[in-house]
């Protein structure tokens, strides 16, 4: 029986999700930013995302993805609008609209320029989103996270804990059925909660503020749709978490170290490792001196060649 591919019914799920959170967040919760920063985002996105697969799609002398059909061209736009959707979510540029365009940039690029051999297929290594992120994070000074508070500045009440209840349930929904990611995200968790211990212990510091964060919409967004990306996570269960604890370890160091934006650079940083691991493990050391070569035409060994003094 041929395996069932639920990428593209996860990407369109994906999708769906962060479009409503975003309507909802500027019309209802309490976005800072402003819809000028959505559109710059996405304009961004869907630009470079044509451009680079009409370069390719030249260069491998083939149609364009996006002029086979109405709904390719859809489906097509779908990576770079999440990547969109986030950046502009989760940064705060205050009014300036160039460093978002510039992490909207950066996030579709690593898709194109940072790829390695996985499994047989050429796969890009990077957290789009959170590369865009991170990196706007390290360039511009004047750029920061948006305020965890406007995912629920005007929520109250119950609606605070149905809120939060939505987002488990979705984000729970989407990684057992579709992403198959439920192992990392739950190594994720427990490793952050063993990181703030240990390290609250080891420093002396309030163990109840490390684990504040989890308590906010924030962290779930980042738990359930950032960090269980599909494409830039392992597949089997050990190295899912693996992974997912080695980013809540890095995590720590990074606090330990008063190092601002944990979350993104340090998922950023495992992304990154991963990444050189396979490119590492795809070059070819075969070819490496030998006192000895072999003729691949007779099959035969040729003596090594000798010099008198």
């Amino acid at each position: 029986m041929k395996p069932v591919d639920n990428r593209l019914p996860a990407l369109i799920r994906f999708a769906t999700a962060i479009t409503v959170l975003n309507i909802a967040g500027h019309f209802y919760l309490g976005f800072e930013t402003s819809i000028a920063h959505v559109a710059v985002a996405l304009g961004t996105a869907y630009s470079l995302e044509i451009l680079f697969e009409t370069i390719m799609a030249r260069l491998e002398r083939r149609k364009a993805v996006y002029l086979k059909s109405g709904r390719d061209f859809f489906y097509f736009l779908l990576p770079g609008h999440i990547s969109a959707m986030a950046c502009s979510m989760l940064l705060f540029t205050n009014t300036a609209l160039l460093p978002l365009a510039f992490a909207t940039a950066v996030a579709i690029l690593s898709k194109v320029l940072f790829k390695v051999q996985i499994n047989g297929r050429s796969r890009h290594f990077l957290n789009p989103s959170n590369t865009g992120i991170a990196v706007c994070l390290l360039l511009f000074p004047s750029v920061s996270t948006t305020p965890p508070y406007q995912f629920t500045e005007n929520v109250a009440g119950y609606g605070d804990w149905v809120l939060v209840c939505i987002f488990i349930t979705l984000g729970s929904f989407l990684n057992t059925k579709f992403t198959k990611k439920m192992p990392l995200i739950f190594a994720w968790v427990v490793g952050f909660f063993l990181q703030a211990v240990i390290r609250t212990n080891l420093m002396d510091t309030s163990t109840t503020a490390a684990l504040a964060p989890m308590t906010g919409v924030a962290f779930l967004l980042f738990t359930f749709y950032m960090i269980s990306d599909p494409s830039t996570t392992p597949f089997k269960r050990n190295n899912q978490i693996a992974f997912g604890f080695s980013v809540a370890a890095l995590y720590g160091v990074m606090m330990s170290l008063h190092l601002v934006f944990g979350l993104f650079l340090a998922l950023f940083t495992v992304c990154t490792t991963r990444g050189l691991f396979f490119w590492l493990k795809s070059l070819d050391f075969s070819t490496a001196i030998d006192p000895v070569s072999i003729d691949r035409e007779t099959r035969t060994l040729k003596e090594p060649v000798t010099y008198r003094v």
